[in-house]
């Protein structure tokens, strides 16, 4: 039974009340016929752009690429991009067609498109169209082309990564001459903006499973071309009594078994990253990685900037890897506050966790995580209480230091330091005359 909601369904009503087709298309047909909710819609139809805008001019609309036939009706309930039915000529670059006509068939705009799952259609007065078997594959798990893979895999060289990410989210198998022709021409990506990659890589990342998606890029060559820093952690074996995995399985156990939150998802792939740069063996024969967090986050820094990852993602990134070892440090209250100051609310959460899996993906024998939960309670404790952490949260600040006396300059930065860290030993100090007579005892005018 295929359910479409009603806003959904009105828009392919008022098509079709014009004399025109129109369809559900694409993800949206695929995921209700998988029983899961479709984060959009998509609807084809054989009306024109122009035609299009027309039938909808008492709806907002929105020109998102008119010569490629999409337009956008705006509505409450969510944003439905409907396409003109169209037929692409050949692809010169591996990313866009070099001429896109309109058509009147259907099953030609059926026919350009990259997986089988994706290639088919519904409405309620004709049923599903499915020229090339979509419902069987989706029935048998499997990611197939469109046609012939290599065909399909020149026109739009991200379909490689593309279909990687389905078999991902899905849990699907690649379908053999589909997995061959992706190995194939794996370095075709080099030719793929790296914007479009990284939208792709963030969707692996985030799905149920990222690991089978890591595994499938490395085994078909793709993970050598979009972060080949990985390649040296594969095998390494760490030589360790509390390591029980070389550094790559590793840290896919620690990739799994974290939220998919995007930046602690990225700090889990690439926490270990520099161990094999700063990898030494003692006199008992046994590895170390002294200083492996540090040369990880620079390592980490180059890699999401040559992704173009945001700046606040880099940000949060690298707090958590340059942190991730500090579960071995012995934490008062005052350092914990520091370290909340550091990475913020919600992000010493999203460590705690990195370092709680980290463990748990380590030997057995190393799974003990009681003190991090118990360090957890304290952060929580903290936070509920609204003990201050930051100059920010101090009740007194520069302009109140400079009314009382004092020149602007180096030592009103001096004086807030002081008076943090004695309010970090006891939060109780953090009363204006309080702080006003220990500043005026400790720093005289």
């Amino acid at each position: 039974m295929i359910c479409i909601p009603n806003y959904v369904e009105t828009l392919i009503n008022k098509l079709e009340a014009c004399g025109y087709e129109a369809f559900i298309v694409g993800g949206s047909l695929r995921d209700i016929i998988l029983k899961k909710e479709p984060s959009d819609f998509d609807i084809a139809t054989n009306a024109k752009p122009d035609i299009i805008e027309k039938i909808f001019s008492d709806y907002k609309t929105v020109d998102i690429g008119k010569e490629f036939g999409t337009i956008v009706v705006i509505q409450e309930e969510g944003n439905i991009e409907i396409t003109t039915y169209r037929i692409e000529s050949e692809y010169k670059d591996g990313r866009r067609p070099s001429n896109v006509s309109f058509s009147q068939n259907i099953l030609e705009d059926l026919s350009r498109r990259d997986f089988t799952i994706n290639s088919m259609a519904y409405n309620k007065k004709i049923g599903i169209i499915d020229p090339f078997n979509g419902r069987e594959d989706l029935i048998n798990k499997v990611i197939r082309t469109v046609g012939d893979p290599r065909e399909r895999f020149t026109e739009d060289h991200l379909r490689i990564l593309r279909g990687i990410r389905f078999s991902t989210q899905l849990d699907f198998r690649i379908e053999e001459k589909t997995y061959i022709a992706m190995k194939e021409l794996s370095h075709s990506l080099e030719n793929i903006s790296i914007e479009r990659i990284y939208t792709e890589l963030t969707k692996i990342l985030l799905s149920g499973k990222p690991s089978e998606g890591i595994m499938l890029m490395l085994d078909t060559g793709v993970l050598n071309l979009i972060i080949p820093e990985l390649l040296k952690t594969v095998n390494f074996n760490q030589r360790n009594p509390n390591h029980d995995k070389d550094v790559f399985l590793h840290s896919l156990c620690v990739l799994d078994n974290v939220q998919p939150i995007i930046e602690l998802r990225l700090a889990a792939l690439f926490h270990d990253i520099g161990k094999p740069s700063c990898f030494t063996l003692d006199d008992d024969n046994i590895g170390h990685f002294y200083g492996h967090d540090k040369i990880s986050v620079e390592m980490t820094k180059e890699i999401l900037l040559r992704l173009k990852a945001s700046n606040d993602v880099i940000n949060k990134v690298s707090l958590l890897i340059y942190d991730h070892m500090s579960q071995h440090n012995d934490m008062g209250a005052k350092g914990l506050k520091r370290q909340i100051a550091r990475l913020g609310n919600e992000n010493i959460f999203n460590l705690i966790e990195l370092q709680k899996v980290d463990r748990l993906c380590s030997s057995p024998e190393n799974v003990d995580i009681d003190f991090l939960l118990e360090r957890e309670n304290e952060i929580r404790s903290i936070l509920d209480y609204k003990e201050p952490y930051e100059k920010s949260q101090l009740v007194i600040d520069g302009n109140d230091i400079i009314g009382l006396g004092y020149k602007q300059g180096k030592l009103i930065g001096d004086i807030l330091e002081f008076i943090l860290d004695k309010v970090l030993e006891n939060p109780e100090l953090n009363e204006f005359q309080t702080l006003v007579n220990l500043i005026m005892k400790i720093f005289p005018i």
